[in-house]
């Protein structure tokens, strides 16, 4: 068997196109910024409703799917078994599309939404409480998993049922592109999906190193500099390096399990030595206040009042979550072979909110709790940044000498779980054929583990984490053109290849003999 060879067509534009960003932001971080922040305005802005009605309208295109007769088609041929435990698939899903940035915005979120508050709701008061979680629970959770998901139903029904030996997102717009797909068009699209990942990868290092970093100086002492920064780089490179290399049974699945133990640990403690029965309330509202107004949390555009918020914040959110759509969509895809359609949207649409919602309730709630008596939160984000926001939650703990590293593990950890999924995706990507059983070769994978590093390093060193993931974003545009031309191929093929056939039980399709049959 051959080994997994690199496409030059999209590793050689990519690297040279990432190279160059790295080479103007070390040159003149400021070129651009002006120019690239008007036209993010004038997307999120002028297309405000569009990415809205897209992104719900996927959600509940899902859900149609998930109960319709093709949710019982199975992701692969007769013989073809789930890779991983339950645990170990959800596990790997949630530590892959979320990372230390979660526990970085479960935290500081609250505060900037009591602080600056939708529906012109006064700052800091109880009404703005009310909302300050319930938020940011709906911008981690159905929609955003929702938008990975659709990528993965078309990504997976190519790869798995159809047997197209390539990990790629133009191969999932073929129904609709035919002959292009294969072609220079392409070629474009794998090419966008790889730069968007890249790019919001990077952004994602850029915001979590700062925090390490004070995490390490509230711990050890040390002064805060680019040399600090620069080791918890090499740190985290270092181990979702190694783990990618490893590939994914002896390294991204070993390391996401013991991520999600130790997650389970933090936010279990965290929990009982707080304030227990707030926190269960606080919540248990929270919920209820983000089904109540689902609807309208997720058509929210403000034409009235016209403050922005929706636009700085959920058009903002859905435009950056569909950057990284079609790599957890490659990435969920890889890892649902043996499962059905509606045993992979229900995992991964359901239970990472599920997960992600936990951290809004220990992380959100204590900060909440923290700035309702006394705490004064807004004014530390103002004054010192989000990072000392989180340090003064974990100082408001019993126990700071131990929730202070144990912070510090899971964060570094939790990080890795994330990149290393990127890194091991990334090079699919950029691989010529794969498949079924094959990964991409291990130098490739610790290739893109450190082009992420080197990237999230230049962006804290100039500062231009702020040019980086404007410009991410602006991709988001192509990327939502490139899901809706996958969920249109996936509709024709399973009509094509299913018919009437499909039943409750689960289905096969045997791409050879183009029979199907149930199991």
């Amino acid at each position: 068997m051959n080994k997994p060879k690199i496409d030059p067509y999209i590793f050689w534009p990519s690297v040279s196109l990432i190279l160059a960003v790295l080479v103007l932001l070390m040159v003149n971080p400021e070129a651009g910024r002006t120019t690239i922040s008007s036209v993010l305005a004038f997307i999120t802005h002028n297309f405000d409703s569009l990415i809205e009605w897209f992104t719900l309208g996927g959600f509940l295109w899902l859900i149609w799917l998930a109960f319709s007769k093709y949710g019982s088609i199975k992701l692969g041929g007769p013989d073809d078994k789930p890779e991983f435990s339950t645990f170990s698939w959800i596990s790997v899903m949630l530590t892959a599309g979320s990372g230390f940035a979660l526990m970085y915005w479960a935290a500081v979120e609250p505060i900037y939404y009591l602080s600056s508050p939708p529906f012109g709701i006064t700052p800091d008061s109880p009404e703005a409480a009310k909302w300050a979680i319930s938020y940011g629970i709906f911008h981690w959770g159905f929609s955003a998993w929702g938008l990975f998901t659709m990528a993965a139903v078309g990504i997976g029904y190519t790869y798995h049922v159809r047997k197209i030996p390539f990990l790629k997102a133009s191969v999932a717009c073929e129904g609709v592109l035919g002959k292009y797909a294969s072609g220079k068009v392409g070629k474009v699209i794998d090419c966008i999906i790889l730069l968007g990942t890249v790019g919001g990868m990077g952004t994602s290092l850029g915001v979590c190193v700062p925090l390490m970093s004070a995490c390490f100086t509230k711990e050890f002492g040390f002064a805060q500099s680019v040399g600090l920064d620069a080791s918890v780089i090499i740190i985290w490179v270092a181990i979702f390096g190694t783990t990618a290399y490893l590939g994914l049974h002896k390294g991204i699945k070993i390391l996401s399990d013991w991520n999600v133990y130790g997650i389970i640990v933090l936010l279990l403690f965290m929990f009982l030595v707080g304030n227990t029965s707030f926190l269960m309330s606080y919540y248990s509202q929270s919920i209820g206040v983000m089904f109540q107004n689902f609807l309208e949390m997720s058509t929210y555009t403000e034409p009235i009042l016209k403050t922005g918020w929706p636009q700085d914040w959920t058009v903002f959110y859905w435009a950056w979550w569909v950057v990284w759509a079609v790599y957890m969509g490659l990435f969920i895809a890889r890892v649902s072979k043996g499962r059905t359609i509606r045993e992979m949207i229900i995992g991964s649409m359901v239970a990472p909110t599920i997960g992600t919602s936990m951290f809004y309730l220990v992380f959100g709630g204590t900060i909440v709790d923290l700035h309702l008596n006394g705490g004064n939160l807004i004014t530390t984000l103002q004054s010192e940044g989000a990072p000392f926001v989180i340090i003064s939650m974990l100082e408001s703990l019993p126990l700071f000498s131990i929730v202070l590293p144990l912070f510090m593990i899971i964060g570094f950890v939790y990080q890795a779980t994330s990149f290393q999924g990127a890194a091991y995706t990334l090079a699919s990507m950029a691989s010529d054929r794969l498949l079924p059983d094959e990964e991409p070769a291990p130098w490739h994978r610790l290739f893109w583990a450190i082009v992420l590093g080197v990237l999230g390093f230049v962006i804290i060193i100039v500062g231009g984490l702020k040019i980086v993931q404007i410009a991410s974003v602006i991709l988001a545009v192509p990327v939502y053109i490139i899901i809706a031309m996958m969920i249109f191929s996936v509709m024709k093929w399973m009509r094509e290849d299913f018919g009437n056939q499909c039943r409750s039980k689960k289905m096969v399709y045997d791409v050879t003999t183009k029979q199907v049959s149930e199991e």
